[in-house]
């Protein structure tokens, strides 16, 4: 079983409500804000966005995540190094992280049990 394309963007930002416009008027919708400087956005079927507003000192960074339709299913090759393997996430899905030949981390993201 094999990955099937980018789940989510994770972007981080010194602003929240700058950047939420700017998905905005890309065409994405709000699904929902927490309350405390981030929130989801989304553009049809596609990849949602999480945005988090992170503080001023600390630099911004993007992270991206490759959707897996079955954590239990999901046989990396042996040429992937496993970093983590699939844990549940507070948000109800199950993340994985690898990392790439040349050293980058990836998140692998699967629907959790529920």
């Amino acid at each position: 079983m094999s990955t099937q394309g980018f789940e989510a963007v994770f972007l981080e930002t010194h602003n929240w409500g700058k950047a939420a416009r700017f998905f905005q008027a890309l065409g994405f919708e709000l699904e929902f804000e927490t309350g405390h400087g981030s929130g989801q956005l989304r553009n049809g079927n596609g990849p949602y966005v999480f945005i988090a507003e992170v503080p001023e000192d600390r630099e911004p960074r993007l992270q991206l995540a490759l959707r897996v339709e079955d954590a239990e299913a999901f046989r990396p090759d042996p040429v992937v190094e496993v970093v983590t393997a699939f844990e549940d996430t507070h948000f109800g899905t199950k993340e994985m992280t690898v990392r790439d030949p040349d050293g980058r981390l990836w998140s692998l993201q699967a629907p959790g049990k529920g």
